[in-house]
C-alpha cells in the first residue's frame, strides 16, 4: 500500500432511479479513526453499512461525510402543501370560532406549524435495494479520497526519506568526532585524577582504570549505532508504505531520546564536545521537522 496523508477531499454524484445522490468526504488529522455522518433521516437505515465501508478504506483520520439527496429534474422549492389537511384545519378553526362566538381569522403561520400540512418533499422513504448503489457510490468517493491522500503522502514521504538519510550521515559524523574526542577525553581525565590524587597511596594503575571507567560511561558509541539503525528503519518503513504513522512516531521518539543522551554525555569534551553538540542540535532539528510531517501520515 502507498503512503497516505490524512488530509483529503472527494465529491461524487450519481442518479439512482429518480434520485440524485451527492456524497462529499473531507478528512483531516486524527490519532484514530473518527467518522462523522451528516445525512438526512432517510439515510439512517444505511449508516451502519456506510460506516463499515469507510473502515475498509481508511484506518486513521477525522472524516466528515455528507450526503445530499434530491429528486432528479426537480426545480424550485421542495416544500409540499397538503391542501386537504389545510382545508380541514381552516374548517375546524371557523367551526370553533362560531361555536364559542370568537372573532379572528385563520393564521397561515400557525397552520404551517401543524404536522403534515407543510412538508419537505425531499425527505422520502428509501427501499432496502437503495443500499447497494449508495455503498457503490461511497466506495467510489473513498477511492478518489485515497488517490488524493496518496499524492500528498508521496510528497511527504520524499521529504522524510531525505531527512532520514541526513540523520544517517549525521551518525557517521558523530562517529568521526567520537574516534578523536574520547581518547583525548580519557587522557585528560587520567591527568586530572593524577593531579587530584597526587601524594595519595592509590596506585597509578588504579587511576588509569577509574579514568577508563568514567570515560566509558561518557562514550556515545551505542547511541550513535542505535541512531543509525533507527534512521535506516525509518527509511525502510517509508519505502514499504502501509500504515506508517504510529510506527514512525515511535521511531522518532527513540531517535530523539538517543540524541538527548548524546548531548548529556558529551559535556566537558572541549572543542570536540562543541562539534558533537552542533551535530546533535542539527539532528534534533531534523527529527522535529520529521515529526511535524509525520503527524499527517496515516
Amino acid at each position: 500500500m502507498k503512503l497516505r496523508s490524512m488530509t483529503g477531499f472527494a465529491r461524487v454524484r450519481e442518479s439512482v432511479s429518480d434520485i440524485e445522490v451527492v456524497i462529499s468526504i473531507k478528512s483531516v488529522n486524527h490519532r484514530g479513526l473518527d467518522i462523522h455522518f451528516y445525512t438526512g433521516a432517510e439515510l439512517d437505515p444505511f449508516e451502519s453499512a456506510m460506516r463499515s465501508t469507510v473502515k475498509k478504506y481508511v484506518s486513521r483520520g477525522h472524516l466528515d461525510i455528507r450526503a445530499q439527496l434530491s429528486r432528479s429534474g426537480s426545480s424550485g422549492s421542495t416544500l409540499g402543501l397538503d391542501a386537504a389537511k389545510l382545508d380541514g384545519w381552516i374548517g375546524a378553526f371557523r367551526e370553533a370560532a362560531s361555536k364559542y362566538r370568537l372573532t379572528g381569522e385563520p393564521d397561515l403561520n400557525a397552520a404551517f406549524r401543524v404536522p403534515g400540512i407543510l412538508s419537505d418533499n425531499a425527505v422520502f422513504e428509501l427501499p432496502e435495494s437503495f443500499e447497494g448503489p449508495l455503498i457503490g457510490l461511497l466506495e467510489r468517493g473513498l477511492d478518489h479520497l485515497n488517490s488524493f491522500r496518496e499524492r500528498e503522502g508521496s510528497e511527504i514521504g520524499v521529504l522524510l526519506i531525505e531527512k532520514a538519510e541526513n540523520l544517517s550521515r549525521t551518525a557517521d559524523d558523530f562517529e568521526s568526532c567520537r574516534k578523536t574526542a574520547f581518547p583525548a577525553y580519557q587522557m585528560r581525565l587520567r591527568d586530572r585524577l593524577s593531579d587530584l590524587l597526587a601524594g595519595s597511596a592509590i596506585e597509578a594503575q588504579r587511576i588509569v582504570q577509574e579514568a577508563a571507567i568514567l570515560a566509558d560511561r561518557s562514550d556515545i558509541g551505542e547511541e550513535i549505532e542505535r541512531l543509525r539503525i533507527h534512521a535506516g528503519q525509518v527509511r525502510e518503513l517509508l519505502l514499504n508504505g502501509d500504515e506508517v504513522g504510529k510506527k514512525l512516531d515511535f521511531l522518532l521518539q527513540e531517535m530523539n531520546r538517543e540524541t538527548n543522551t548524546i548531548l548529556s554525555k558529551t559535556t566537558g569534551l572541549g572543542d570536540h564536545g562543541l562539534r558533537i553538540t552542533d551535530l546533535a542540535v542539527t539532528a534534533k532539528s531534523d527529527i522535529e521537522k520529521m515529526r511535524e510531517q509525520s503527524l499527517n501520515l496515516e
